[in-house]
């Protein structure tokens, strides 16, 4: 790889770290970049290389929101648990399901978010404490834990922004400790997907490493300024990363 293309392609691994610290959708920016860096490189070792740099900027994330936020343990213990299983059937799948199946129904979903982030702007403002009823809990457990893991396995972009999704619409939870209890589940679900990949020889160790150190540079900068700046700056984040997952899917599809 050419000095200048991999320059670039670290670059985008720090504003990757970044997006991903704050909302997730951080793979929106990085695999495309994967992608058009190493064109003859075969998916799937792309997919793992992206999930090793991925581990390391989210994991240094969710530590930045651990000191500062209180996690609901038993709300995001048991959902990143299970995340561990999810991704990691997502990833065996990977191989053998093309993801444009299911790039028209996610379009739908991530449609269905924007409204609702856009049309309900007191959610995820504030924590709801009323909505985290037993029934509740084991719903955004069962969601969040095997259907939103499975995804982060099979394809990825975006799995932050449906765990946001989960924990404020379900759960009652604002938008910085949504935030922060996805980056706790999302380490699990790049663990478990990375595990895969790792067995199967799909991983690009050197490269990986390199962007790793990019996306914890980016993540400790995303992660302290959502901190800093609150759950209406984590709202807006929020809405221009789905606008942009809207529009990059409905390229793949409509071109």
């Amino acid at each position: 790889m050419d000095p200048e293309i991999l320059g670039l392609l670290l670059l985008v691994g720090v504003a990757a770290g970044w997006v991903d610290a704050v909302v997730g959708g951080g793979g929106l920016l990085l695999l495309p970049a994967l992608l058009v860096a190493a064109p003859t490189t075969p998916l799937a070792t792309l997919l793992g290389t992206n999930k090793l740099g991925a581990v390391f900027g989210t994991t240094s994330a969710a530590l930045a929101y651990a000191r500062k936020v209180r996690i609901d343990r038993r709300v995001v213990a048991p959902t990143a648990a299970l995340a561990l299983l999810g991704s990691g059937l997502g990833a065996a799948m990977a191989a053998a399901l093309t993801a444009d199946v299911l790039k028209p129904v996610i379009m739908v979903v991530l449609a269905g978010v924007a409204l609702m982030v856009y049309f309900r702007p007191a959610m995820g403002v504030a924590s709801d404490r009323r909505l985290r009823t037993r029934n509740r809990a084991l719903a955004v457990v069962a969601v969040a834990g095997l259907g939103v893991s499975f995804y982060d396995g099979l394809i990825g972009p975006g799995t932050g922004v449906f765990l946001i999704i989960a924990f404020t619409a379900v759960v009652g939870m604002d938008f910085v400790e949504a935030s922060a209890s996805a980056k706790i589940v999302n380490v699990c679900t790049n663990l478990g997907a990375l595990v895969v990949f790792g067995l199967g020889g799909h991983i690009d160790w050197l490269l990986g490493l390199g962007l790793a150190v990019c996306t914890i540079i980016g993540a400790q900068i995303g992660a302290r300024m959502a901190l800093r700046r609150g759950s209406g700056f984590v709202r807006a984040v929020l809405l221009v990363v789905v606008i942009a997952l809207l529009v990059r899917m409905g390229w793949d599809i409509f071109t």
